[in-house]
């Protein structure tokens, strides 16, 4: 008779690394299950670029950009898969975070000074972003639904608002802790996708809509062309936290996490395509080359719908911005405060001059 030995998960960390993975916000819970991954890669991925899309189908054409869409859909997914693959590829080690696996093809600090830039300048890059869209879309729910009737309010304000928001969820311990907003922010850029295209058809086909490219000049269409790639590209974005998504996922040698993040996966990018085919094609087809660059602006009416889909991508990249903040912790929060009272001191500075008592 032969005598098997259970396998037992192999833990090669040091007491510090585990102290440090207990710690950080992306490692210190490992409880959760596939369809964190589903609505946590959605929340990444889905997010205000699609709405882009039609614009970017209508500076591509009709063969090109139907094309671009499949073929980035497939590429993206297989190079998901492949990071869902080699987050466990060395037994008893877990990549938590994209710098870990630089450092295991680079080195030590290669691989750091590869990966760290890249990482954080695409993080807070796409942050800034959402903190804008955030902005623009809370001003524009609002001017809607006050329908002129209410005194007009800076972007910066609408800005400051949704920033107020992020102050208090960033009080969140970790990743797991996020699921709840992760989840209807996933909703919600499923809702608002449905929003576009179902408004477009209720729209119809405008008069004389035309498909040709817009652009008069060779010069002029292929800079377009390019562009619109950059369009499409920015819609598919999202890889950059899948590590770190899947840290968060139990794992033994007997039910690694490759399992239930590839389900998750896969449900996430069904979802994807339902909302990113429909908007992109039926946009297009709906108001041709005169498409906006954001199909909402060319939907004006009805007014409440527009209104709720634009309070819907202000929920969604709510979460979205968690789900890219949570990552980049501790390190730029200790650098915005140190920088960020000098340059408020400057500013009261500069502005001390116009100041009158009791005014």
């Amino acid at each position: 008779m032969t005598l098997t030995t259970p396998l037992v998960e192999v833990d090669n960390r040091t007491e510090r690394e585990r102290a440090i993975d207990e710690w950080l916000p992306v490692t210190s819970s490992r409880n959760a299950k596939w369809w964190y991954s589903a609505f946590h890669n959605v929340t990444a991925m889905v997010g205000a670029g699609v709405l882009s899309l039609p614009y970017a189908m209508s500076e591509l054409g009709w063969g090109p950009g139907v094309s671009v869409m499949v073929i980035s859909w497939v590429v993206t997914l297989y190079t998901l898969w492949q990071m869902v693959e080699m987050h466990e590829m060395v037994p008893g080690k877990r990549f938590d975070r994209y710098h870990e696996l630089g450092q295991h093809a680079f080195g030590e600090k290669l691989g750091l000074y590869i990966v760290v830039p890249q990482q954080l300048i695409v993080e807070v890059g796409v942050n800034i972003v959402y903190m804008v869209t955030g902005g623009k879309s809370l001003k524009k729910f609002h001017d809607l639904v006050c329908n002129d009737n209410c005194k007009d309010i800076k972007l910066t304000y609408f800005i400051m608002i949704f920033a107020s928001v992020h102050f208090v969820l960033s009080h969140l311990p970790n990743f797991n802790s996020i699921s709840g907003v992760s989840l209807a922010a996933a909703v919600m850029s499923l809702s608002y996708s449905i929003i576009a295209w179902s408004a477009s058809v209720a729209k119809g086909v405008q008069p004389d809509v035309q498909y040709g490219y817009k652009a008069s000049t060779t010069a002029g269409k292929v800079f377009n062309f390019f562009s619109a790639l950059g369009d499409v590209a920015f819609a598919y974005a999202g890889h950059n936290v899948v590590l770190e998504i899947q840290a968060t996922i139990p794992s033994t040698p007997e039910k690694p996490s490759k399992g239930p993040m590839w389900i998750g996966v896969v449900v996430a990018y069904i979802v994807v395509a339902i909302c990113y085919f429909p908007v992109a094609i039926i946009g297009y087809w709906i108001f041709g080359n005169e498409v906006s660059d954001n199909i909402l602006i060319s939907l004006e009416k009805p007014t409440w719908l527009i209104a709720m889909a634009n309070l819907f991508v202000v929920i969604h990249v709510i979460g979205s911005y968690q789900i890219y903040a949570m990552p980049v912790c501790i390190i730029l929060g200790v650098a915005l405060m140190i920088v960020a009272p000098i340059g408020g001191l400057r500013q009261i500075i500069i502005e001390a001059k116009d100041y009158k008592f009791f005014s």
